[in-house]
């Protein structure tokens, strides 16, 4: 059992950037995954970016590379999304997950935990 809980999210400009975090509890092994997932309004939850516990394996989407960073402090048991050059599209629900497996891919199905997610607004 893994526990999530994300903050940080918020109002922001087009260009500005925001920092996510999800603390985590429970069973944390090295070969963990976490991940960060988005669903906007009447879309599907989208794959954003992901790490192994260890950070030995770093995975983003093409519509985030480049703007967005993902990293975890271990002695806080925390995961990091800072996002950054935000632009409209980026407006969604946030969600921090998290697996047993190293990586289970970009579909959200794949993955067994989640927060409750976090709102991220970005304005023109």
């Amino acid at each position: 059992q893994v526990r999530l809980a994300e903050s940080g999210g918020g109002l922001v400009q087009a260009g500005g950037s925001l920092r996510l975090s999800c603390v985590a509890s429970g069973r944390l092994y090295s070969s963990n995954a976490m991940g960060w997932f988005r669903q906007a309004p009447g879309k599907e939850r989208e794959f954003v970016a992901a790490t192994t516990w260890s950070g030995s394996d770093i995975y983003y989407a093409d519509s985030v590379k480049g703007r967005f960073t993902i990293s975890k402090d271990s002695a806080k048991n925390t995961v990091y999304l800072q996002m950054s050059s935000l632009r409209t599209d980026d407006t969604a629900v946030y969600y921090c997950a998290s697996d047993f497996a190293a990586y289970p891919g970009a579909q959200a199905t794949k993955w067994d935990y989640w927060g409750q997610g976090t709102q991220v607004t970005v304005s023109s």
